[in-house]
């Protein structure tokens, strides 16, 4: 599966660099030279990797990396902080912000494929967690004592696309009850409104569930995501 990742730098000819690297090493890049743009981005599309440039207009990369870490879609990507300083304070406040690799500049290719390569397995385990699988399931959703009904029309490890008996408000937290199997006990799980699209469907993204609750999911879809990728 090809690896979409997200890159912000005000200077285009950085970005352009980037995005040749990672193209080499057959991933797709998304590049934006305005981070206030970059950060509606993150709110709507999950990518399996960040890359920020620290020194930006508002938001720098720092804010940014914040409120990626703070953020539903993107909450545990990578992300790659671009600097020009070794400046161990601008280190240490990148990683206090939720960063993951740095890239220092002047940006040199070999130094960024070995990068590639050190952080693909949390690329990949990112990837894996939301992609999704076409699978009906029956589902049960509770807001405030209201109970809905509904199907699932895709599920992954990071949430489900649901098709319920009507849609409930974005940002709603809401009990779901997952039928994976027929006959099988509902998995409990908690999930967050993310998105709404036509004919009462709706986007839900799992919020805080235990041990427990991730090994079912885990066992359920892991063998359907593996057959899919190979």
């Amino acid at each position: 599966m090809l690896s979409r990742v997200l890159v912000v730098d005000d200077d285009p000819t950085v970005c352009e660099l980037i995005q040749e690297v990672l193209s080499s090493a057959e991933m797709e890049a998304v590049t934006y030279t305005n981070s206030q743009q970059a950060a509606i981005r993150l709110e709507l599309e999950k990518f399996q990797a960040v890359f920020l440039d620290v020194n930006m207009p508002s938001p720098d990369g720092l804010e940014l990396t914040r409120q990626v870490r703070a953020s539903g879609l993107n909450q545990t990507t990578p992300i790659v902080i671009i600097t020009g300083e070794d400046d161990r304070t601008i280190l240490a406040r990148a990683f206090q912000a939720g960063a993951s690799f740095f890239l220092f500049k002047p940006i040199d290719r070999h130094r960024m494929l070995r990068l590639i390569r050190v952080a693909e397995g949390p690329m990949q385990r990112e990837a894996r967690r939301y992609q999704r699988v076409k699978v009906s399931c029956k589902v049960s959703m509770e807001l405030n004592q209201e109970q809905l009904s509904g199907m699932t029309l895709d599920l992954s490890l990071g949430g489900m696309f649901v098709q319920g008996s009507r849609a409930l408000p974005v940002g709603s937290i809401i009990l779901v009850r997952l039928e994976l199997k027929t006959g099988a006990r509902p998995l409990k799980l908690v999930a967050r409104v993310v998105r709404l699209s036509a004919n009462d469907c709706m986007g839900l993204q799992w919020e805080n569930n235990g041990p427990e609750q991730n090994r079912k999911l885990q066992e359920f879809l892991l063998p359907l995501i593996l057959a899919k990728t190979n």
